[in-house]
């Protein structure tokens, strides 16, 4: 039995330890190569005793992606605040996905892990309430005001960027520092706001009946 289990770790430590090296080697290899051995090696602590505190693979990605929801949530909740909460809620996202990659991975892979763990839903739902309130106040928003559009249309986009980013789709188009883009990124969502505008005034009103020969 390795020395962290005789005594270096206790049970808590452990559990932490095994995160810890599980995000690195996803960080590392990504989420699909990710192997028990591998992730027990990383830890210091032998296979069994890795299986005794998490059963599988699923339980270890329901671990990373609960601690993953946590760290978003103090990372943006701090930033999604005031007027300009959204956006900056927004860029706090995107700072999070840069700097919290195998955690990133693992969040939004929902096939990976126990998606029903009751920690991870409630993870999960502080860090969406964060996304909901920091749109509502931005808007200036009434509570029965539906903002589904905006916060989808505020999310794919952090995401996508995220996304983009991660996998070296941007870095040739933007140089190396996604900060800088922050400005252009913004302009960008304006001019994009005024062509969905465009398209919603221009679009045949989805209520009304147009079928040629149809009767009031």
């Amino acid at each position: 039995m390795p020395a962290h289990e005789r005594g270096g770790y206790h049970h808590g430590r452990l559990r932490q330890a095994a995160i810890e090296a599980a995000v690195h080697e996803v960080a590392a290899v990504g989420a699909a190569a990710v192997s028990m051995r591998e992730i027990a090696r990383r830890a210091g602590v032998s296979h069994a005793a890795l299986a005794y505190q998490f059963g599988d693979k699923a339980g270890i990605f329901t671990a990373i992606a609960t601690e993953g929801f946590r760290l978003a949530t103090e990372m943006i909740d701090p930033a999604a605040s005031g007027p300009e909460g959204f956006m900056r809620g927004g860029e706090a996202y995107i700072r999070f996905a840069l700097t919290h990659p195998g955690h990133f991975e693992v969040m939004f892979q929902p096939e990976l892990y126990r998606a029903d763990d009751p920690d991870l839903a409630a993870a999960r739902d502080a860090a969406f309430d964060i996304l909901y309130r920091s749109a509502r106040t931005s808007a200036g928003a009434d509570p029965d005001r539906d903002l589904t559009g905006l916060v989808v249309a505020g999310w794919s986009l952090a995401h996508g960027f995220a996304t983009l980013w991660r996998t070296a789709n941007l870095q040739d188009r933007l140089g190396a520092n996604p900060e800088m883009f922050a400005r252009q990124l913004a302009q960008g969502v304006v001019t994009l706001g005024e062509l969905a505008n465009r398209q919603l005034t221009n679009a045949p009103d989805p209520g009304s009946n147009s079928t040629h020969g149809s009767q009031p």
